[in-house]
């Protein structure tokens, strides 16, 4: 019997009865064998861990009903191939980063992070209460996928540099490791920018291959050891301030569930989020105090560099959409909340990291 067939059969029998999402589980007689694939190693702190925690976390929800095999990336399929994967039906769910597929979906990007965009905490807001759900959902449809927010590294790192940056002279002829649309605005600003995959980042560095490398943040950049060669450590990334996870499901598979399966997706979803938002916070404010004991040297981008690439960021981010419907569509509701968010952030959080600063250093 095909999948669909075993689906349709599955949720029709459990039917009977009229069983709310609270109720017992509908598939009564059936255990679903469903293929997670996640697009980084497994073990792989945070991004990789989370995409394990999450497939038992269905099946704990599910009481069993549904048993999920977990793929690492690239066990079944390339690293960024999980979206594939799951649009085609080769894996069931997948955990990713949105903007993995930015070839095929240009939109989501605005799922993941943009430039000076959402922090963690302001991009679930805008998905759960600003109308952002509905347009991933909107945008993914096309492609056969569902998807559900899955957490946040939180703000990530501006990166590593052999020399400190003192002024916007210091990025003219910078070599970068620097992945997305912030290549795209250093290199507005005179820098030269590469990608390299993590394992080679390292290396890339101590060869001279390039002057200064980002990766993700103080948790995941201490295990690459970046300190050891470049020790000027810039804070905050200003490219991706709060990057978003994601969980995917085959749309198939998904609307042949039962309600009450449907709600454990959503729940598993939204209960990794607040995990693997929380692991990240608290990690990454550990290993950044190891970084400082190990000899990383802590600095913020200075003002005049700020304002160069914040000039080159909005020529980048206003241009992003264009010729692309869905980006142009969603373009007006992200952008006006991050400009909300400006007013809150700087009036609230932002003042009240610096008032708890004064009073703790002293």
């Amino acid at each position: 019997m095909k999948r669909r067939d075993f689906l349709k059969t599955a949720v029709a029998t459990g039917a009977t009865g009229g069983a709310s999402v609270l109720a017992a589980p509908a598939l009564a007689n059936a255990t679903l064998n469903l293929k997670l694939v996640g697009s980084f190693p497994k073990g792989f702190p945070g991004v990789g861990t989370s995409a394990e925690q999450l497939g038992r976390r269905i099946e704990a929800l599910s009481d069993g009903k549904i048993s999920i095999k977990y793929y690492g990336g690239g066990e079944l399929v390339p690293p960024f191939e999980t979206f594939s994967a799951v649009s085609s039906g080769t894996a069931d769910i997948g955990h990713n980063a949105p903007y993995y597929q930015v070839g095929k979906v240009r939109s989501t990007m605005y799922f993941t992070s943009l430039p000076f965009g959402l922090d963690a905490t302001e991009l679930s807001g805008w998905l759960r209460h600003g109308g952002g759900q509905q347009l991933w959902d909107e945008a993914y449809a096309p492609h056969n996928v569902k998807p559900f927010y899955a957490g946040s590294s939180g703000a990530q790192a501006g990166g590593w540099f052999k020399k400190p940056i003192q002024s916007l002279d210091d990025l003219v002829g910078l070599k970068m490791r620097i992945a997305g649309l912030g290549g795209d605005i250093l290199r507005k600003v005179g820098a030269t920018t590469v990608v390299t995959p993590p394992p080679e980042i390292y290396p890339a560095l101590q060869s001279g291959v390039v002057d200064a490398a980002e990766f993700v943040g103080p948790w995941n950049d201490l295990a690459l050891g970046l300190y050891k060669i470049a020790p000027y450590y810039h804070l905050p990334a200003f490219h991706e301030p709060g990057p978003g996870l994601e969980m995917i499901v085959n749309q198939n598979i998904y609307e042949n569930l039962s309600p009450w399966l449907k709600e454990v997706l959503a729940q598993a979803a939204t209960a990794q989020s607040e995990e693997t938002t929380a692991e990240f916070r608290y990690n990454n404010t550990v290993a950044l105090s190891t970084l400082v004991e190990r000899g990383a040297i802590l600095s913020s981008f200075p003002p005049d560099v700020i304002e160069a690439i914040g000039a080159a960021a909005r020529e980048v981010v206003a241009a992003y959409p264009s010729g692309d419907a869905m980006s142009e569509k969603i373009h007006g509701s992200y952008m006006a909340y991050v400009k909300a968010c400006s007013l809150y952030g700087a009036r609230m959080e932002g003042q009240l990291y610096q008032d708890r600063a004064q009073v703790w250093s002293t």
